[in-house]
């Protein structure tokens, strides 16, 4: 627990910190486990200031979440788009599978199916902007020629990662780096333009 601060701390501090302290007790104990109670002891802020910026615990989980996890699902750009989408895919796979993440993000995933505010808001801070950085990068990828002009990026992302996801929510086969890359092979050779390399 945080010792008792004194003096007013910026409110970037403040809110750095709630998100870090979040972030360890979700992925030390899981949703059931992160409280406000908790979180604000644990950071030295008022209950009252958590409320003003997350309106419910999800919505806290959620930004602490992938407030945890950005820098590791940072999307590379070597230019090459398999290599790219390999390397997301297998950090997508180590960080749901070796480390609580998977559990916290199966949790989450289960909350906004009955929390519609949570949902927007898994949207907004979470879903979303995954979304466009792939989108982005299939669009660039495109763009330079690797892969059909009449690809559709939305489509692309939702067949690579909404299968990842379909494996991490119902285990009925395993998810992992021999999976992804199949993914990535089989569906990178089918968007290549007809006679490229």
């Amino acid at each position: 627990m945080a010792a008792t601060r004194r003096g007013r701390r910026p409110s970037a501090e403040v809110r750095g910190e709630v998100l870090e302290a979040a972030g360890r007790l979700l992925l030390a104990e899981g949703l059931g486990g992160m409280t406000f109670e908790r979180v604000a002891a644990d950071a030295g802020a008022s209950r009252t200031t958590l409320h003003k910026w997350w309106p419910s615990r999800g919505a806290l989980a959620l930004e602490a979440y992938f407030d945890a996890v950005r820098d590791t699902l940072a999307f590379p750009d070597t230019g090459d788009i398999a290599a790219d989408l390999t390397e997301q895919l297998r950090a997508f796979v180590r960080l749901t599978t070796r480390t609580p993440a998977g559990r916290i993000l199966a949790e989450l995933i289960g909350a906004i199916q009955t929390d519609p505010e949570l949902a927007a808001t898994y949207r907004e801070r979470y879903s979303m902007p995954r979304r466009a950085l792939a989108v982005d990068a299939l669009v660039r990828a495109r763009d330079r020629g690797q892969l059909r002009p009449d690809m559709d990026p939305e489509a692309v992302v939702d067949q690579l990662w909404g299968a990842c996801y379909h494996r991490l929510l119902i285990a009925d086969q395993p998810l992992d780096e021999a999976f992804t890359d199949t993914l990535v092979v089989q569906l990178v050779e089918g968007l290549r333009p007809r006679g490229g390399a």
